[in-house]
């Protein structure tokens, strides 16, 4: 027992992390990952907010982070909710503006990730800038997608390998662990919006020498609802490749 308590003091050492879940159409999902986090950090000892950014979902997303709120208090799960659709880049801006922790992790709602103790754990080790989770190295890897989704993000990973050398094997992946002045030091100088967002975040790190750390994950399709990736997104993506080529 003793030991136990020494442990969790030893955790509990003043960090407060603060997660970003941008939700659209994610009502089934949302109260599943929400009970993930709390389970983790409430067992872990760390102080930490859930900070749910809703863009307009008409499915009642808002509505069940209400309840949510409810169960586990305005503390600890804020709604910063915004009216309609307007991008994953402003989506996680929007949510630094009110995070009070010194480490801000961003993530989806969809429950394609859950290894969140493993990257607390690597920027302790390293005291890592940027903490990224990669699916392309070491015993990561992608589950449930079908070969179309698997060649387009092995091509768009190799794209920007070969086009942008990023330092990092995985650019579009969306589970990250910053702290709070690089990230905000990242948003600075980021013009991209949606997906190539998350890529624009890593060269710009980069380009200013911030120390990336990365945690292989096994991303599993999602538990409930259909992909947002859609052509639109893929032509975005190619998009905003070539201008991160040609200007950085």
């Amino acid at each position: 027992m003793a030991s136990r308590k020494t442990s969790h003091q030893k955790r509990d050492n003043g960090d407060k992390y603060s997660v970003l879940l941008p939700t659209y159409n994610e009502r089934e999902n949302l109260p599943l990952i929400v009970w993930l986090l709390v389970k983790y950090f409430g067992e872990s000892g760390y102080n930490y907010e859930i900070i749910v950014i809703d863009d307009g979902s008409p499915d009642g997303t808002l509505e069940v982070g209400e309840q949510l709120q409810k169960i586990y208090g305005e503390d600890k799960i804020l709604l910063r909710p915004r009216a309609k659709k307007l991008g994953l880049g402003t989506a996680y801006i929007h949510g630094m503006k009110h995070a009070t922790g010194n480490y801000i992790f961003i993530m989806d709602a969809d429950l394609s990730h859950h290894t969140i103790f493993l990257f607390v754990r690597k920027q302790k080790e390293g005291n890592y800038d940027l903490v990224s989770g990669t699916r392309y190295q070491g015993n990561g890897g992608v589950y449930g997608w079908d070969l179309r989704r698997k060649l387009i993000s092995r091509g768009a990973n190799f794209l920007t390998q070969v086009l942008l050398r990023p330092g990092a094997s995985d650019l579009t992946g969306s589970f990250r662990l910053y702290k709070k002045k690089v990230l905000e030091s990242l948003i600075e100088r980021c013009v991209s919006k949606g997906y190539v967002f998350q890529m624009e975040m890593i060269v710009r790190a980069r380009q200013l020498n911030y120390t990336i750390g990365e945690v292989p994950i096994s991303f599993v399709d999602r538990v409930y609802g259909e992909s947002k990736l859609g052509g639109n997104e893929i032509v975005s993506f190619v998009k905003g490749l070539l201008t991160l080529f040609a200007t950085t």
